[in-house]
């Protein structure tokens, strides 16, 4: 699945975005792959890697409020990504919620099934829904408001929700992981800058975290038809005290 600014072509630089949407560090790049997108021939394309799935899917608890609040404080303080009172005064102390990435990751595909760059929009509201707003962003029925906010049909996003559960969605988290290997990557958020030549790179994104301006002309330079795919910084952003590893 991907996603491209008005002045992309296929033929150009392309920059693999390996996330999940329960991923708080995911959260904290999204700055970097708005900025992204606006990179002249850049298409950016994401692959949902369904951290929080199957045996992994983790219930609200008070020790998970615990556990995650001095990382999320750690990504504001790093990021200036705002984390809303509904989040942790709500979302984290209601004990009936349950993290689980299938469902927001479906809804990212079928955004993007129904519109191109839709699948990148939905997953920078879903970020705000859960991290901000303290919405329970696996309920079909949070996802279809959501899609509905950002402009969708319902019927053909219930339709497209549909037809991409499942299967389809299971498919897209296994050749996403793939990916992640072929890339050297150890969790989400990983970057992945492919050139038009087949050259590849991982883009380490720690010391670019709160520097969206920065990563932009980085990326425009790197994007250009003279640019070298060349590894960037250094230090993974993570999810827990060590990574977002699956």
């Amino acid at each position: 699945m991907a996603a491209v600014n008005d002045s992309t072509s296929p033929a150009g630089a392309t920059l693999h975005y390996i996330f999940d949407p329960m991923c708080g560090w995911c959260y904290a790049a999204a700055p970097l792959v708005d900025a992204a997108r606006s990179v002249p021939g850049l298409w950016v394309e994401f692959h949902g890697g369904g951290m929080m799935t199957g045996a992994n899917r983790r219930a609200i608890t008070a020790q998970w409020r615990d556990y995650v609040m001095p990382h999320d404080r750690r990504i504001a303080e790093l990021t200036g990504q705002p984390f809303g009172e509904g989040y942790f005064e709500g979302l984290l102390r209601d004990t009936g919620a349950v993290m689980d990435s299938e469902p927001p990751t479906t809804a990212v595909l079928a955004a993007e099934a129904l519109r191109t760059g839709g699948g990148l929009d939905m997953i920078h509201r879903l970020q705000r829904a859960h991290y901000v707003e303290g919405r329970r962003i696996a309920d079909v029925g949070v996802l279809t408001a959501i899609a509905a906010e950002l402009g969708f049909d319902g019927e053909a996003f219930a339709s497209a929700f549909a037809r991409l559960s499942g299967e389809a969605t299971s498919r897209h988290f296994a050749e996403s992981r793939q990916l992640l290997q072929r890339a050297g990557g150890q969790g989400f958020p990983t970057f992945v800058l492919a050139q038009a030549d087949g050259t590849t790179s991982r883009i380490e994104i720690g010391p670019w975290l709160g520097r969206a301006d920065e990563w932009k002309a980085q990326l425009a330079t790197l994007a250009a038809p003279s640019g070298t795919a060349a590894e960037v910084g250094a230090g993974q952003a993570s999810c827990g005290p060590d990574n977002c590893a699956i």
